[in-house]
């Protein structure tokens, strides 16, 4: 096995536990603060940090990575996640919102230094001439990781019920260290490691490619959170009549579905003369608007509900998927390889900040317009993310056709 495709592995296996355990520990939280009689919106509200330092920390995080490589600060977010998941072990009365919402504080930035180093990782790893092979790699660790956060719920259920919460984070802490320990002896020091020392100024991208695909990150992933962070599980469990586990499993599911999509993107979109582009972004990001418009459309006529979420649901996830997939790809071929760990920072900042952004909203826009208004906001956010799509151009120097007579992923 080549030196990059062993190290590939490595991290692979390094983001598969730490994502697990990134799953469990939400899971756990909702679970074990609902039974505590916090309302699902105070539940999803005890995230805010969550999402709001994963903003800072991917700006800084893309320049930190730079300046001392990027399998260090995977480890410092391990390690930070250890921090967390053992903060929560205290007795009940020391988990007040103040003292848990800082807990998921250091795990969002955990959760995004160690996404960025993975990612970044990728394009380090994969040599100036392997676009469909980068291609495949930032697909299979984008949809792996997913999957792994979609099972992460389920074994934060099991372990929630056969050890009790305070066990569980013990257990999962336990884990994530003996990962650490290994990634850290398996994998080199310098990965993503620029020879000079970049400036912090230099996170913020000149390259425009880089800044449109940034804000459509930005919308597309508020066009998802808008409505899935707190209006849908708060619906199913307050308008259907769903139980928690239902609605926990549903949404498990889901992700897990979402996560095998992304991975399976390259089989999905086989172009033959080149890899996907910034029309393929443009296109899927098209379609994926007219699917939440279609089901606030179809509630609006009185559709069966259920119906609509389950079926509508299933569709934007596969559709939803492709565009991830699609874009976790671009921004790693529009990105130099001695600048990626400060492209892949910026780009998952405003990945980040939309999610910040769609979590705030989906709350105030449920109380106010219902699951209906929380739709037609995502399918004009999802719009507004095809008109930033439309500059976007194709990556250079796109992978020839395989002499062996294969074709080309894309």
């Amino acid at each position: 096995m080549q030196a990059g495709t062993r190290h590939y592995a490595v991290i692979t296996a390094g983001y598969w536990g730490f994502t697990l355990t990134d799953g469990a520990i939400r899971m756990l939280v909702v679970l074990y603060f609902h039974q505590l009689g916090y309302s699902p919106f105070e539940v999803a509200m005890l995230f805010l940090f969550y999402e709001f330092f994963g903003v800072v920390t991917n700006l800084v995080g893309g320049w930190l990575g730079a300046r001392i490589g990027l399998n260090l600060t995977m480890h410092i977010g391990m390690a930070l996640q250890i921090v967390a998941l053992l903060m929560l072990t205290v007795p009940d009365t020391w988990l007040s919102v103040p003292w848990v919402m800082t807990a998921q504080a250091l795990s969002g930035i955990a959760k995004d230094l160690n996404k960025m180093s993975a990612k970044a990782s990728v394009k380090a790893l994969s040599g100036s001439d392997g676009e469909a092979q980068l291609f495949r790699w930032a697909a299979a660790l984008t949809g792996s990781k997913n999957t792994l956060k979609g099972a992460g719920f389920f074994i934060g259920a099991a372990l929630l019920q056969g050890f009790g919460f305070r066990a569980a984070l013990a257990i999962l802490a336990g884990m994530l260290l003996a990962v650490l320990l290994i990634t850290a002896w398996l994998l080199p020091s310098s990965v993503g490691r620029m020879k000079s020392k970049p400036r912090f100024l230099q996170v913020f991208s000149r390259v425009a490619a880089i800044n449109w695909l940034s804000a459509a990150r930005f919308l597309l992933f508020g066009a998802r959170d808008v409505w899935f962070v707190v209006a849908l599980p708060v619906f199913l469990y307050d308008r259907l009549g769903w139980d928690f586990w239902q609605v926990g499993s549903f949404l498990a599911l889901w992700v897990i579905g979402y996560g095998l999509v992304q991975a399976t993107t390259p089989g999905l979109l086989r172009e033959r003369r080149h890899l996907p582009g910034g029309r393929t972004a443009l296109y899927w990001v098209a379609a994926l608007a007219l699917v939440p418009a279609g089901m606030a459309l179809a509630l609006d006529l009185g559709l069966d509900a259920r119906v609509v979420l389950i079926g509508g649901l299933a569709l934007f996830g596969l559709v939803f998927a492709v565009n991830s997939a699609v874009h976790s790809y671009l921004i790693l071929a529009y990105s130099q390889h001695d600048e990626v760990a400060l492209r892949v920072g910026f780009y998952y900042t405003a990945n980040a900040g939309g999610r910040l952004a769609g979590t705030v909203l989906s709350g105030l826009i449920y109380q106010q317009q219902g699951i209906e208004g929380c739709l037609w906001w995502s399918a004009g956010m999802l719009a507004g993310a095809a008109l930033l799509s439309l500059p976007l151009p194709q990556p250079a120097s796109p992978t020839p056709q395989n002499p062996t007579g294969a074709t080309n992923i894309g």
